[in-house]
C-alpha cells in the first residue's frame, strides 16, 4: 500500500511516500522551486519523490492532506463578520485563498488521474496531522502529545494523548488564542518577518534582559488550570490580519518596533528575552497539565512553535518527562508525513512500525553525476580517498567547507548532509561565517554537532539530540575550546551524531577528534541568508563561489577555488 502524503495548503509545501508502512522519501516544495517557505502547490517535490521511490501515480492508493478546508469553516465567517470594517486582510487570507487552494489541487488531482480511478483522498486536520501524525512516528508507545503554532484551520494548540494506535485530544486552543501568532507579532517589534525568522528572535532573546519587561508581558498571555491560551488581544492586531501585529498598547508598553534591517536598540533584545521567557513559561504550564493528566513518560511536542529549540530544552529539563521528541520537520513541511501516518495507523488501522528517527529521507547524487557537472562546469577539483579524513584536515587547519553528502535531510536544521562546517576552536569563526559567508545578523549563533559517544564530555545533555531541537549548556570547563558554537548565555543548540545513521558525518566529526581531541564541528545550513538550503550538485556549486567558503567537499571530491596539490583542471 502507497500513500502520498501532502502539505499543499500552508507554507512550507511538501510532499512524502509511505510505502507499507515505510517512510520512503519526503522533499519540500523549496529545494526544488528555489522560493524560501513557499506556499507554492509542491508539484516539484511530488514528482522527485515519485521518481525516487520509483513509482508513477497509478500506483497511489491514498492521498493523505494536511489541511481539512471545510473544519471551522462557519466559525471562521463568524469570526470576519463581527468587525466588517477590519475583516478584508482576513477574508482574503483565510477564505479567498482557500477556494483557490483547493481548487489547484483538484485540478492537480484531474490531471493525473480518470474520473473514477483516483486513489482515496483523505483531509486530515492540520493540527491532527502535527500531533497524532509526530506521536506515530516517535519511538514511544505512551505520550503525552502538544502541538503549537500560530493557527491550522482556526486552532493554535492541541492538548492530548497517545497510546499505540490510539491518539485522544484533551482540548484545543482556538485563534487568536494563540502562542505562536504572539511570538510572530514579537518577532516583526524586533524588526524580522513573521511567521518566518522566528528563530532570529531566538537567538536575539539571550542578548536582552528579561526582567525589564517580563511583568508586562506576562499580561499579554496565560494559560488556564486545563491547559488553555488566553490572549489579552488590547497588545495585539494580528487578529485582523493587518499591515502590523502590535497594538499602538503593545508599542506603548514596550517602545518603538525596530525597522526592518534598522538598528538594534537595548529595548529590542529586551523584549525579545521577555517574550521567549513567556513563551517557555507557558508551555512549561501545559506541558504540567499534560504530565498531570495523562503520567506518561515521554513528551511529543508538534508544530511551528516546537521549532524554538531553547523552549525545547527547559522543556525537557523542567517538565518531568524522561525524554522529549520533535520530529526534524516539526513546522508546517512535516504535515505531509504527519498526515500520511495518521491515515496509515488511525483511519486505515495499520500497527505502528515506523519510527523517525532519521532525518536523511531526501534524494541523493551519485558520484559520477556530481563529477559530470564539475567536469561540464570546467571546476578545479581532486578526487579524495577518504573524504572524512581530508575535509578533517581543512577543518583543523581553520577552513570554511561546504559538505555536500547522501541523502538530503528534512527540515530546517542542516544536520550533515547539506551542511557548512568549521572548526568551532577559532574564536573568530562566528563572526567570520556570518560575515563572509551567511551574510547574516553578527549576534546569530551556530550549532555544534558531536558524536554521540562524546557529547556529554561538553555538553550538559543526558538524552540524544539528533535533530538539533534541543538547546543545552556547554559545559563551563570545555566552553574555551568551543568558542564558535557558545552563545552568549553559554548554550548551544546541539546535534548529536550516530554512526549507525550517519556513518559518514560521523567519521569527519571523529576524524576531526583525533587532530584536535574535541570531536565537535560547527555545522550550519548549506545556504545564504534568505535562500532555502541546497538540493543539487549545482546549487552547491553556485553557494560556493558566491560566499566565503574555502573549499566544498561533494560527493568524494573536494573543489577549491585555487590550484592545490592534486588539482585537475578539465577543459
Amino acid at each position: 500500500m502507497i500513500i502520498l502524503g501532502l502539505n499543499t495548503w500552508f507554507h512550507d509545501t511538501s510532499a512524502c511516500i509511505v510505502r507499507d508502512g515505510e517512510l520512503v522519501v519526503a522533499l519540500e516544495e523549496e529545494r526544488f522551486s528555489r522560493d524560501k517557505h513557499t506556499r507554492a502547490f509542491p508539484e516539484l517535490a511530488i514528482r522527485q519523490c515519485l521518481d525516487y521511490a520509483g513509482i508513477d501515480y497509478a500506483d497511489i492508493d491514498h492521498i493523505a492532506v494536511s489541511i481539512k478546508p471545510t473544519h471551522q469553516w462557519l466559525t471562521k465567517t463568524l469570526y470576519a463578520l463581527k468587525a466588517p470594517h477590519k475583516s478584508l486582510p482576513f477574508i482574503k487570507h483565510e477564505l479567498v485563498a482557500g477556494i483557490f487552494k483547493q481548487r489547484r489541487f483538484k485540478s492537480w488531482l484531474r490531471s493525473h488521474w480518470p474520473a473514477g480511478s483516483q486513489p482515496t483522498v483523505h483531509q486530515v486536520q492540520h493540527h491532527l496531522s502535527h500531533a497524532a501524525g509526530s506521536f506515530y512516528v516517535c519511538p514511544h508507545e505512551h505520550a503525552a502529545i502538544m502541538a503549537l503554532d500560530g493557527s491550522g484551520e482556526w486552532a493554535c494548540a492541541w492538548l492530548g494523548e497517545g497510546r499505540g494506535n490510539d491518539v485522544n485530544c484533551f482540548n484545543e486552543s482556538f485563534f487568536p488564542n494563540s502562542l505562536g501568532s504572539v511570538y510572530e507579532a514579537v518577532t516583526e517589534f524586533c524588526g524580522f518577518k513573521p511567521n518566518y525568522d522566528e528563530g532570529k528572535t531566538m537567538g536575539l532573546a539571550p542578548l536582552g534582559d528579561a526582567s525589564r519587561f517580563i511583568e508586562q508581558a506576562r499580561k499579554t498571555v496565560s494559560v488556564d488550570e486545563q491547559g488553555r491560551l488566553h490572549v489579552n488581544l488590547d497588545y495585539f492586531s494580528y487578529q485582523y490580519w493587518g499591515y502590523r501585529r502590535c497594538s499602538d498598547l503593545f508599542h506603548q508598553c514596550f517602545g518603538k518596533p525596530r525597522p526592518l534591517n534598522g538598528d538594534f536598540e537595548p529595548h529590542h533584545q529586551d523584549v525579545a528575552a521577555a517574550f521567549q521567557q513567556v513563551l517557555e513559561e507557558c508551555a512549561l504550564s501545559m506541558a504540567a497539565v499534560l504530565r498531570q493528566r495523562t503520567q506518561a513518560p515521554y513528551l511529543v511536542i508538534a508544530g511551528g512553535v516546537a521549532l524554538n529549540s531553547v523552549m525545547n530544552g527547559r522543556l525537557l529539563r523542567e517538565a518531568g518527562f524522561e525524554d522529549v521528541y520533535i520530529m526534524p520537520a516539526a513546522g508546517d513541511n512535516g504535515t505531509s508525513i504527519g498526515a500520511a501516518y495518521t491515515v496509515l495507523n488511525q483511519v486505515l488501522g495499520e500497527p505502528r512500525s515506523a519510527v523517525h528517527d532519521n532525518p536523511y529521507i531526501g534524494n541523493a547524487y551519485d558520484d559520477d553525476e556530481i563529477e559530470a557537472l564539475l567536469r561540464q562546469c570546467k571546476l578545479p577539483y581532486q578526487r579524495s580517498q577518504d573524504i572524512a579524513a581530508d575535509t578533517a584536515d581543512l577543518l583543523e587547519q581553520g577552513n570554511i567547507l561546504g559538505w555536500f553528502q547522501g541523502r538530503m535531510e528534512i527540515g530546517p536544521r542542516a544536520l550533515g548532509a547539506r551542511s557548512i562546517l568549521a572548526n568551532p576552536a577559532y574564536p573568530d569563526m562566528k563572526a567570520k561565517i556570518n560575515s563572509e559567508v551567511k551574510f547574516r545578523e553578527a549576534y546569530r549563533p551556530f550549532a555544534p554537532s558531536a558524536t554521540v559517544e562524546a557529547a556529554s564530555e561538553f555538553f550538559d545533555l543526558s538524552v540524544e539530540a539528533p535533530f538539533m531541537l534541543k538547546v543545552c549548556q556547554v559545559r563551563e570547563d570545555k566552553q574555551a575550546l568551543l568558542p564558535a558554537i557558545t552563545h552568549v548565555d553559554g548554550s548551544a543548540r546541539l546535534q548529536t551524531v550516530r554512526k549507525e545513521t550517519n556513518p559518514l558525518y560521523h567519521e569527519l566529526i571523529s576524524q576531526l577528534g583525533q587532530r584536535t581531541g574535541v570531536p565537535v564541528v560547527l555545522n550550519t545550513s548549506f545556504n545564504i541568508q534568505g535562500e532555502p538550503v541546497v538540493e543539487s550538485p549545482r546549487d552547491a556549486i553556485r553557494c560556493f563561489y558566491s560566499t566565503g567558503l574555502d573549499y566544498l567537499a561533494i560527493g568524494s571530491f573536494i573543489v577549491s577555488k585555487g590550484d592545490g596539490p592534486g588539482t585537475q583542471h578539465h577543459s
